[in-house]
Protein backbone atom coordinates (compact mmCIF):
# COMPACT_ATOMS: atom_id res chain seq x y z
CA UNK A 1 0.00 0.00 0.00
CA UNK A 2 1.79 3.24 -1.27
CA UNK A 3 0.85 5.90 1.60
CA UNK A 4 1.17 3.15 4.67
CA UNK A 5 2.57 4.41 7.67
CA UNK A 6 6.13 4.06 7.04
CA UNK A 7 9.44 5.22 9.26
CA UNK A 8 9.71 8.90 10.99
CA UNK A 9 11.67 11.27 8.81
CA UNK A 10 13.02 14.53 10.10
CA UNK A 11 11.72 17.51 8.76
CA UNK A 12 14.27 19.65 8.77
CA UNK A 13 11.98 22.68 7.16
CA UNK A 14 8.59 22.56 8.58
CA UNK A 15 5.74 23.15 5.60
CA UNK A 16 3.08 25.87 5.25
CA UNK A 17 1.89 27.68 3.02
CA UNK A 18 3.67 28.41 -0.77
CA UNK A 19 5.49 31.04 -1.45
CA UNK A 20 3.85 31.12 -5.07
CA UNK A 21 6.42 28.35 -6.58
CA UNK A 22 4.69 25.14 -7.03
CA UNK A 23 5.73 22.25 -4.16
CA UNK A 24 7.55 24.43 -2.13
CA UNK A 25 5.89 25.45 1.25
CA UNK A 26 7.08 28.08 3.96
CA UNK A 27 5.37 27.54 7.94
CA UNK A 28 5.14 30.83 9.54
CA UNK A 29 5.56 30.65 13.19
CA UNK A 30 1.94 31.35 13.83
CA UNK A 31 -0.95 29.71 16.59
CA UNK A 32 -2.80 26.56 15.61
CA UNK A 33 -5.94 26.76 13.50
CA UNK A 34 -7.33 23.46 13.70
CA UNK A 35 -10.84 22.10 12.71
CA UNK A 36 -13.05 18.98 13.21
CA UNK A 37 -15.50 18.25 10.27
CA UNK A 38 -18.19 15.62 10.95
CA UNK A 39 -20.61 14.10 8.22
CA UNK A 40 -24.05 14.30 9.72
CA UNK A 41 -24.92 11.06 8.95
CA UNK A 42 -25.79 9.55 12.13
CA UNK A 43 -24.85 10.50 16.10
CA UNK A 44 -20.97 10.84 17.25
CA UNK A 45 -19.02 8.38 18.63
CA UNK A 46 -15.73 8.03 20.77
CA UNK A 47 -13.43 8.01 17.84
CA UNK A 48 -15.78 11.48 16.70
CA UNK A 49 -14.66 12.96 20.41
CA UNK A 50 -11.26 11.94 20.64
CA UNK A 51 -10.84 13.70 17.15
CA UNK A 52 -12.76 16.72 18.01
CA UNK A 53 -10.96 16.98 21.49
CA UNK A 54 -7.59 16.24 19.88
CA UNK A 55 -8.34 19.67 17.04
CA UNK A 56 -9.58 21.77 20.25
CA UNK A 57 -6.22 20.90 22.43
CA UNK A 58 -3.83 21.43 19.63
CA UNK A 59 -5.73 24.89 18.83
CA UNK A 60 -5.90 26.00 22.71
CA UNK A 61 -2.43 24.79 23.64
CA UNK A 62 -1.11 27.08 20.63
CA UNK A 63 -3.10 30.17 21.74
CA UNK A 64 -4.95 29.45 18.11
CA UNK A 65 -8.59 28.68 17.72
CA UNK A 66 -10.83 25.61 16.32
CA UNK A 67 -13.42 25.45 13.91
CA UNK A 68 -16.29 22.92 13.38
CA UNK A 69 -17.56 22.17 10.40
CA UNK A 70 -20.31 20.58 8.65
CA UNK A 71 -19.33 18.34 5.56
CA UNK A 72 -23.27 18.01 4.35
CA UNK A 73 -22.63 17.54 0.65
CA UNK A 74 -24.06 14.47 0.50
CA UNK A 75 -27.89 15.46 0.36
CA UNK A 76 -28.89 11.66 0.55
CA UNK A 77 -27.37 10.43 3.43
CA UNK A 78 -26.74 13.57 5.42
CA UNK A 79 -29.75 14.48 7.52
CA UNK A 80 -30.22 17.93 9.59
CA UNK A 81 -31.52 15.82 12.81
CA UNK A 82 -28.04 14.83 12.80
CA UNK A 83 -26.72 18.55 12.13
CA UNK A 84 -28.62 19.49 15.35
CA UNK A 85 -27.60 16.12 17.93
CA UNK A 86 -23.78 16.46 16.66
CA UNK A 87 -23.51 20.21 17.28
CA UNK A 88 -25.32 19.47 20.67
CA UNK A 89 -22.99 16.69 21.90
CA UNK A 90 -19.58 18.75 21.06
CA UNK A 91 -20.98 21.43 23.58
CA UNK A 92 -21.85 18.80 26.17
CA UNK A 93 -18.60 17.85 25.93
CA UNK A 94 -17.30 21.10 26.06
CA UNK A 95 -15.83 21.38 22.70
CA UNK A 96 -17.29 24.34 21.01
CA UNK A 97 -15.97 25.79 17.93
CA UNK A 98 -14.49 29.46 17.91
CA UNK A 99 -16.28 31.05 15.01
CA UNK A 100 -19.78 30.00 14.04
CA UNK A 101 -20.30 26.69 12.10
CA UNK A 102 -19.09 26.35 8.58
CA UNK A 103 -21.92 24.46 6.45
CA UNK A 104 -20.43 22.93 3.24
CA UNK A 105 -24.18 22.49 1.41
CA UNK A 106 -23.97 26.40 1.55
CA UNK A 107 -21.07 26.81 -0.18
CA UNK A 108 -21.68 25.04 -3.21
CA UNK A 109 -20.76 27.70 -5.77
CA UNK A 110 -17.24 27.83 -4.43
CA UNK A 111 -16.52 24.28 -4.49
CA UNK A 112 -17.80 24.10 -8.78
CA UNK A 113 -15.39 27.52 -9.04
CA UNK A 114 -12.81 25.21 -8.07
CA UNK A 115 -14.10 22.01 -10.19
CA UNK A 116 -14.28 24.28 -13.33
CA UNK A 117 -10.41 25.60 -12.52
CA UNK A 118 -8.97 22.32 -12.63
CA UNK A 119 -11.09 21.56 -15.96
CA UNK A 120 -8.83 24.85 -17.22
CA UNK A 121 -6.10 23.27 -16.42
CA UNK A 122 -7.09 19.76 -18.30
CA UNK A 123 -6.58 17.34 -15.03
CA UNK A 124 -9.96 15.84 -14.86
CA UNK A 125 -11.21 13.55 -17.39
CA UNK A 126 -14.91 12.02 -17.48
CA UNK A 127 -15.03 8.41 -16.60
CA UNK A 128 -17.75 6.20 -17.00
CA UNK A 129 -16.94 3.16 -15.85
CA UNK A 130 -19.07 1.23 -12.95
CA UNK A 131 -17.52 0.01 -9.83
CA UNK A 132 -18.43 -2.78 -11.05
CA UNK A 133 -16.55 -2.88 -14.68
CA UNK A 134 -13.64 -1.52 -12.68
CA UNK A 135 -13.64 -4.55 -10.23
CA UNK A 136 -13.62 -6.80 -13.47
CA UNK A 137 -10.70 -4.47 -14.77
CA UNK A 138 -8.67 -5.25 -12.13
CA UNK A 139 -9.69 -8.84 -11.54
CA UNK A 140 -8.91 -9.53 -15.18
CA UNK A 141 -5.32 -8.16 -14.90
CA UNK A 142 -4.75 -9.99 -11.55
CA UNK A 143 -5.46 -7.90 -9.12
CA UNK A 144 -4.63 -4.04 -8.43
CA UNK A 145 -0.89 -3.44 -8.84
CA UNK A 146 -0.98 -0.82 -5.90
CA UNK A 147 -3.79 -1.97 -3.43
CA UNK A 148 -6.07 0.78 -2.17
CA UNK A 149 -5.71 4.46 -2.59
CA UNK A 150 -7.67 7.11 -1.44
CA UNK A 151 -10.06 6.47 0.82
CA UNK A 152 -9.63 3.07 0.58
CA UNK A 153 -10.72 2.04 -2.55
CA UNK A 154 -9.68 -0.08 -5.51
CA UNK A 155 -6.74 1.09 -7.28
CA UNK A 156 -8.31 2.81 -11.11
CA UNK A 157 -6.73 1.28 -13.67
CA UNK A 158 -6.84 4.11 -15.91
CA UNK A 159 -9.56 2.62 -18.10
CA UNK A 160 -11.28 5.83 -19.22
CA UNK A 161 -8.16 7.98 -19.25
CA UNK A 162 -7.49 6.24 -22.20
CA UNK A 163 -10.09 7.45 -24.12
CA UNK A 164 -9.72 10.10 -27.03
CA UNK A 165 -12.07 13.42 -27.24
CA UNK A 166 -13.81 11.52 -29.65
CA UNK A 167 -15.11 8.60 -27.67
CA UNK A 168 -15.79 10.91 -25.03
CA UNK A 169 -18.17 13.33 -27.32
CA UNK A 170 -19.76 10.08 -28.07
CA UNK A 171 -20.96 8.38 -25.14
CA UNK A 172 -21.56 11.49 -23.25
CA UNK A 173 -23.80 12.65 -26.20
CA UNK A 174 -25.82 8.99 -25.85
CA UNK A 175 -26.35 9.88 -22.01
CA UNK A 176 -23.86 7.57 -20.47
CA UNK A 177 -23.32 8.82 -16.61
CA UNK A 178 -20.07 9.52 -15.72
CA UNK A 179 -17.33 10.88 -12.68
CA UNK A 180 -14.89 13.26 -13.10
CA UNK A 181 -11.66 11.94 -11.78
CA UNK A 182 -8.12 14.15 -11.55
CA UNK A 183 -5.45 12.91 -14.30
CA UNK A 184 -2.59 12.34 -11.91
CA UNK A 185 -0.02 12.00 -13.83
CA UNK A 186 -0.93 15.30 -15.92
CA UNK A 187 -1.39 17.09 -12.72
CA UNK A 188 2.29 15.70 -11.32
CA UNK A 189 3.62 17.00 -14.51
CA UNK A 190 2.19 20.54 -13.71
CA UNK A 191 2.74 21.02 -10.20
CA UNK A 192 6.34 19.22 -10.30
CA UNK A 193 7.37 17.25 -7.68
CA UNK A 194 5.63 17.92 -4.31
CA UNK A 195 5.74 16.72 -0.48
CA UNK A 196 3.89 17.08 2.79
CA UNK A 197 4.52 17.09 6.69
CA UNK A 198 3.51 14.95 8.70
CA UNK A 199 3.66 15.53 12.53
CA UNK A 200 3.26 11.64 13.44
CA UNK A 201 4.71 9.90 9.96
CA UNK A 202 7.23 12.62 9.11
CA UNK A 203 8.13 14.36 5.36
CA UNK A 204 5.92 12.00 2.52
CA UNK A 205 6.14 12.67 -0.69
CA UNK A 206 3.73 12.62 -3.68
CA UNK A 207 3.38 9.76 -5.97
CA UNK A 208 1.29 8.74 -8.86
CA UNK A 209 0.82 5.81 -6.98
CA UNK A 210 -0.41 7.10 -4.01
CA UNK A 211 -3.47 9.40 -6.32
CA UNK A 212 -4.70 7.01 -8.25
CA UNK A 213 -6.97 9.15 -10.24
CA UNK A 214 -9.26 9.85 -7.47
CA UNK A 215 -12.94 10.73 -8.38
CA UNK A 216 -13.71 14.71 -7.39
CA UNK A 217 -17.44 14.61 -8.94
CA UNK A 218 -20.36 12.71 -9.46
CA UNK A 219 -23.49 13.10 -11.08
CA UNK A 220 -25.36 12.55 -7.61
CA UNK A 221 -22.77 14.36 -6.20
CA UNK A 222 -21.16 17.42 -7.82
CA UNK A 223 -18.12 17.64 -5.75
CA UNK A 224 -16.15 15.04 -3.82
CA UNK A 225 -14.65 15.72 -0.28
CA UNK A 226 -11.33 15.58 -1.64
CA UNK A 227 -12.13 19.10 -3.28
CA UNK A 228 -14.49 20.39 -0.66
CA UNK A 229 -11.78 20.00 1.94
CA UNK A 230 -9.01 21.71 0.75
CA UNK A 231 -11.04 24.89 -0.41
CA UNK A 232 -12.62 24.88 2.78
CA UNK A 233 -9.07 24.57 4.86
CA UNK A 234 -7.62 27.65 2.62
CA UNK A 235 -10.60 29.76 3.35
CA UNK A 236 -10.67 29.08 6.85
CA UNK A 237 -6.82 29.39 7.39
CA UNK A 238 -6.53 26.16 8.56
CA UNK A 239 -2.66 25.66 9.66
CA UNK A 240 -2.55 22.15 11.12
CA UNK A 241 -5.04 19.91 9.75
CA UNK A 242 -5.75 16.78 12.76
CA UNK A 243 -7.73 13.50 11.74
CA UNK A 244 -7.65 9.52 12.33
CA UNK A 245 -4.63 7.88 10.20
CA UNK A 246 -7.72 6.23 7.76
CA UNK A 247 -7.70 9.07 5.92
CA UNK A 248 -3.66 9.10 5.49
CA UNK A 249 -3.82 8.04 2.04
CA UNK A 250 -6.41 11.03 0.82
CA UNK A 251 -3.55 13.86 1.71
CA UNK A 252 -1.52 13.51 -0.98
CA UNK A 253 -4.50 13.78 -3.44
CA UNK A 254 -5.30 16.83 -1.16
CA UNK A 255 -2.10 18.06 -1.33
CA UNK A 256 -2.15 17.80 -5.06
CA UNK A 257 -5.11 19.61 -5.26
CA UNK A 258 -3.87 22.46 -3.22
CA UNK A 259 -1.04 23.10 -5.36
CA UNK A 260 -3.01 23.10 -8.70
CA UNK A 261 -5.34 25.45 -7.15
CA UNK A 262 -2.58 27.67 -5.45
CA UNK A 263 -3.86 27.29 -2.17
CA UNK A 264 -2.19 27.24 0.99
CA UNK A 265 -0.69 23.80 2.74
CA UNK A 266 -0.94 23.25 6.28
CA UNK A 267 1.05 20.48 8.39
CA UNK A 268 -1.16 17.35 9.17
CA UNK A 269 -1.44 15.02 11.91
CA UNK A 270 -2.85 11.73 11.14
CA UNK A 271 -3.59 10.27 14.93
CA UNK A 272 -4.13 6.83 16.39
CA UNK A 273 -7.70 5.70 15.90
CA UNK A 274 -10.19 4.73 18.87
CA UNK A 275 -10.85 0.71 19.00
CA UNK A 276 -12.95 -1.58 20.20
CA UNK A 277 -11.46 -4.45 22.48
CA UNK A 278 -11.79 -6.70 19.14
CA UNK A 279 -9.28 -4.06 17.22
CA UNK A 280 -11.94 -2.37 15.08
CA UNK A 281 -11.88 1.02 14.15
CA UNK A 282 -15.14 2.79 15.96
CA UNK A 283 -17.16 3.74 13.57
CA UNK A 284 -21.37 4.95 12.60
CA UNK A 285 -21.41 2.51 10.13
CA UNK A 286 -20.80 -0.74 12.77
CA UNK A 287 -23.44 0.83 15.77
CA UNK A 288 -20.44 1.78 17.37
CA UNK A 289 -21.71 3.15 21.24
CA UNK A 290 -23.03 7.07 20.27
CA UNK A 291 -21.92 9.80 22.51
CA UNK A 292 -25.56 10.02 23.14
CA UNK A 293 -26.14 6.93 24.23
CA UNK A 294 -23.30 7.52 26.84
CA UNK A 295 -25.10 10.61 27.78
CA UNK A 296 -28.44 8.76 28.67
CA UNK A 297 -26.48 6.02 30.68
CA UNK A 298 -25.34 8.93 32.88
CA UNK A 299 -22.13 9.18 32.26
CA UNK A 300 -19.89 12.30 32.79
CA UNK A 301 -18.26 14.49 29.59
CA UNK A 302 -14.67 13.83 31.40
CA UNK A 303 -15.76 9.83 32.02
CA UNK A 304 -16.56 10.05 27.96
CA UNK A 305 -13.33 11.70 27.13
CA UNK A 306 -11.74 8.48 29.36
CA UNK A 307 -13.22 6.09 27.17
CA UNK A 308 -12.46 7.30 23.76
CA UNK A 309 -8.89 5.60 24.28
CA UNK A 310 -6.82 5.43 20.84
CA UNK A 311 -5.24 2.73 19.63
CA UNK A 312 -1.69 4.16 20.96
CA UNK A 313 0.59 6.59 21.74
CA UNK A 314 0.39 9.53 19.52
CA UNK A 315 1.95 12.18 21.65
CA UNK A 316 -1.17 13.94 23.40
CA UNK A 317 -2.14 12.00 26.36
CA UNK A 318 -5.68 11.72 26.16
CA UNK A 319 -5.73 11.71 30.22
CA UNK A 320 -5.54 15.44 30.18
CA UNK A 321 -9.22 15.49 28.81
CA UNK A 322 -10.08 14.45 32.69
CA UNK A 323 -8.88 18.15 33.87
CA UNK A 324 -11.58 20.09 31.93
CA UNK A 325 -11.07 22.32 29.31
CA UNK A 326 -9.80 26.14 28.56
Amino acid sequence: MPCAPGSLVPDDAARGFRDGRPGRPVWPAVAEVTRFAPSPTGDLHLGHAYAAWFARTLARRSGGRFFVRIEDIDGGRCRNEFVVRNLDDLHWLGLDADEPVLHQSARMPLYAAALGELGRLGVVYPCFCTRRAILAEVAAAGGAPHGAHAAGTVAYPGTCRRLDAEQRARLIAAGTGYALRLDATRALRLTGPLDWSDRRFGLRQVTDADLGDPVIARKEMPVSYHLCVVVDDAAQGVTLVTRGEDLLCATAVHRTLQALLGLPVPQWWHHPLCRDAGGRRLAKRDAAASIRELRQRGLSPAEVLRLAQPSEASGLPLAAAAEGFR
